[in-house]
């Protein structure tokens, strides 16, 4: 604990969504205090937390200022420059590590990463321009995705090939992007892995959740997941390996595929995750008290689970049914402050709980 942060001192958090509204909530029940960076006016995280700074992501000088006035500084995404990491470690610890951040940003480097750990992938290929397109599909086949290698989330960035025919409209979709030749898994259902790693290397994971999406969405996330006792001490120990490698302080969210023959990793994410939405009513310790712990030096919590959780994503319209779910037995309700109703937007999530069953 000696290197633990006090009561009372101010964790600086990059990107001031859902997720570092969350991660405030939880910084304030620990005794902690946020200061959300954000270049967007107005962010959810700004309702709940003590400072918020409006800058781009390249102001060096606004930069320094939050900087100064943090202990420790985390993130909710993982899109961040490298300009913007060199400025503020000068002031203050970050963490998660910016190697995760150099391999989480990349679908590339990412797939290079798991693969060069001995985990499965999709098989893929780099792509840059129509020859190297061709060479790809000869290498995973059809269907495949064409994925931008950067900035992709949400369904975001990718286009189908059904056939090699569709090549050239699909490469004209990446606009001139680097991009990523990935061939489609068969794969009978999708979990996820919320694991974390303390910053004396303790490792603790979360019971993996089943996900179900929608036009590239998370839509749902059940716990317990269909998988047998096998296949889950895998994904929890895969999870720690890629902790492990990466010397992770933080919450990480990691994507499997479940085919008949293994556990295939689908990406990583170097933060708290949509998926680990569960965790706040399905444990005494949920993702976002656990990744303060981390990254301000304390112990690790208990994240055993104690409930089944059915995690719903409240999307766009989804909104109208707030009356019902209100008066739902066992619905337990978050919402993001979003004051703009839009399709496709994440505006909150609801938890249903139930006695675990067996």
């Amino acid at each position: 604990m000696s290197d633990a942060l006090p009561p009372g001192r101010m964790i600086g958090i990059l990107g001031g969504g859902q997720l570092g509204r969350m991660l405030s909530v939880a910084a304030a029940r620990l005794g902690y205090r946020c200061h959300i960076y954000d270049p967007a006016a107005n962010p959810p995280a700004g309702d709940v937390s003590a400072a918020v700074t409006t800058a781009p992501w390249v102001d060096a000088a606004a930069l320094t200022a939050f900087a100064e006035t943090v202990d420790v500084i985390t993130y909710e995404f993982e899109n961040i420059p490298t300009t913007t990491l060199d400025i503020l470690e000068r002031h203050a610890p970050v963490r998660p590590g910016r190697r995760a951040l150099a391999v989480s940003q990349d679908r590339l480097s990412e797939k290079q990463f798991l693969r060069d750990l001995g985990l499965a992938t999709a098989p893929f290929a780099p792509v840059t321009d129509a020859d190297d397109l061709e060479r790809a599909l000869a290498q995973t086949g059809t269907p495949a995705i064409l994925k931008t290698r950067r900035l992709g989330y949400d369904g975001k960035g990718q286009v189908w090939l059904n056939s090699p025919a569709d090549a050239g409209a699909a490469l004209a979709e990446m606009r001139g992007a680097e991009a990523i030749l990935e061939g489609v898994v068969a794969f009978s259902h999708e979990v996820s892995v919320i694991a974390a790693r303390g910053l004396t290397g303790e490792v603790a994971a979360y019971d993996p959740g089943e996900n179900l999406h929608k036009s590239g969405i998370l839509r749902r996330t059940q716990v317990p997941a269909r998988l047998t006792r096998a296949q889950r001490a895998d994904a929890v120990l895969l999870a720690g390996k890629i902790l492990n490698t990466l010397n992770y302080v933080g919450v990480l969210g990691v994507e499997l595929f479940v085919t008949e023959r293994d556990l295939v990793v689908n990406e990583i994410a170097p933060r708290v995750h949509n998926s680990g939405h569960w965790t706040q009513n399905g444990c005494a310790v949920d993702q976002f008290e656990q990744h303060i712990r981390a990254v301000a030096g304390l112990p690790l919590g208990d994240g055993s689970r104690h409930s089944d959780v059915v995690m719903e994503n409240l999307i766009g319209d989804d909104m109208d049914r707030l009356p019902d779910l209100m008066t739902t037995t066992g619905a337990a309700l978050h919402l993001y402050g979003k004051p703009d109703i839009r399709p496709g937007r994440k505006m909150g999530h609801v938890n249903h709980v139930s006695a675990p069953r067996g």
